[in-house]
């Protein structure tokens, strides 16, 4: 008879064990997804800011001469990325490809002018530095006028803002929630052993030594959740490089490593923290107070 109670008890520790462990790696396989979008919202934002273009009309009188030393001097500009000349013949081929008509024929003549195609670096894509941007490229000789979308821009900028306040919160929120849940796993599996713990507080065992095993075994299944996270996301990365290639330009090795290292410090954390205090709490309880 107490050798099969025993066998139970066990295969019931083990179980609530394996619990703990499941609950650890799908917490921390969710903090990893969610802190990826947060690293690589970064890159994804400084991607679609260095694609907003920025064209620099040019007055009909400007020499070749003239335009090539204008272009030298825009690429060389701290903001500029890059820079295209766009002649008039091309800007009326671009023009004619994307309205799939041919104006030129109708109007009797090409009304567009040659003009410079600009890509700054992200950090100049505001509304403040393109007013001064502007201004100052307003200024040059053979410049007739500055032509980007500032519609768009506004909106961009705001949608980047909100965005990223969005995944800090949720990161906030979802590390809370894991928190808990990791909490109750724990605190359900050492409720398990509560008698054990207040024998070895009666026999004298000290706090400390009572804590250390507990510890121990803590400290394993959060290294063995995040190991199980760290596959599973792995897993999920390498699903979505096969459908979208595209994803391997914006993530850098970086950003999963600095993860990894994330999951493995937060796992083992939280999971001896919670165990530190579930712990504690059995050894302040009178016996009497076990059976509720």
């Amino acid at each position: 008879m107490s050798a099969g109670s025993d066998k139970f008890n066990r295969r019931r520790l083990r179980s609530s064990y394996a619990s703990v462990v499941v609950s650890i790696s799908l917490v921390l396989f969710l903090l990893g997804v969610l802190q990826l979008l947060l690293l690589n919202a970064g890159q994804v934002a400084r991607m679609v800011k260095e694609n907003f273009a920025v064209q620099v009309i040019l007055r009909e009188d400007i020499s070749e001469l003239d335009r090539m030393t204008m272009q030298k001097e825009l690429a060389l500009a701290s903001y500029v990325k890059s820079v295209r000349f766009v002649s008039k013949d091309e800007a009326a081929k671009e023009l004619t490809q994307q309205l799939e008509e041919d104006f030129i024929s109708f109007l009797g003549y090409n009304p567009l002018q040659a003009a410079f195609d600009l890509r700054l670096h992200a950090e100049y894509v505001t509304p403040g530095q393109l007013i001064r941007i502007e201004n100052d490229l307003d200024a040059l000789e053979y410049v007739d006028y500055v032509l980007y979308d500032k519609p768009l821009l506004a909106l961009m900028s705001e949608n980047i803002k909100r965005i990223g306040i969005g995944l800090i919160f949720a990161s906030i929120l979802l590390l809370l929630i894991s928190i808990s849940l990791i909490n109750s796993s724990i605190r359900l599996a050492i409720y398990s052993r509560r008698f054990l713990i207040k024998t070895m507080q009666l026999v004298g065992a000290t706090p400390g030594f009572i804590r250390k095993p507990f510890l121990k075994r803590s400290a394993l299944h959060g290294l063995l959740g995040a190991v199980v996270s760290a596959v599973l996301l792995a897993g999920l990365l390498s699903l979505l490089f096969s459908q979208l290639p595209e994803l391997q330009q914006i993530m850098m090795p970086w950003h999963y490593a600095a993860t990894l290292g994330a999951l493995f410090v937060t796992g083992l954390l939280i999971s001896l923290i919670c165990t530190y205090f579930a712990v504690r709490r059995y050894l302040s309880l009178k016996t009497d107070q076990l059976y509720y």
